[in-house]
């Protein structure tokens, strides 16, 4: 892998981590934004792999979808997920009430933990084959 795309996942990997902290800390809203962060950043590294790069998060998510989870190399069920994270992750940071509930953010963080896994384990096994 190359330091750049290393870094990417750094980045995914230490959102997750705050996205830990902030349920630990009971903060649901934000928890959730930055479990969605770190699987966005996982979705990035993997177009960085490929020289792509997207200017919003829809062209990210869709991109991924179409070269990655319609192609077989991630399971479909991450493409659903993809979508309720930033979905969970626009309620956190912009509904004026905290709607996401403890549950939720555990799920999502749990979720983002599962992208970034795969993803990684993906990015490594190209980097060595």
């Amino acid at each position: 892998m190359t330091p750049e795309i290393n870094a990417v996942l750094e980045k995914a990997t230490e959102k997750l981590r705050v996205a830990e902290i902030l349920i630990a800390a009971r903060a649901w809203d934000d928890a959730a934004s930055r479990a969605y962060y770190a699987a966005f950043h996982a979705i990035s590294a993997l177009h960085l792999s490929r020289g792509n790069s997207f200017s919003s998060h829809a062209q990210s998510i869709g991109r991924f979808n179409k070269e990655f989870v319609r192609q077989g190399v991630f399971p479909s069920e991450f493409t659903a997920t993809l979508t309720r994270l930033f979905e969970d992750r626009q309620s956190g940071d912009y509904d004026q009430a905290g709607v996401i509930t403890e549950e939720e953010a555990r799920r999502d963080a749990g979720d983002a933990r599962r992208i970034l896994d795969a993803i990684d384990s993906y990015l490594r096994s190209q980097s060595n084959g």
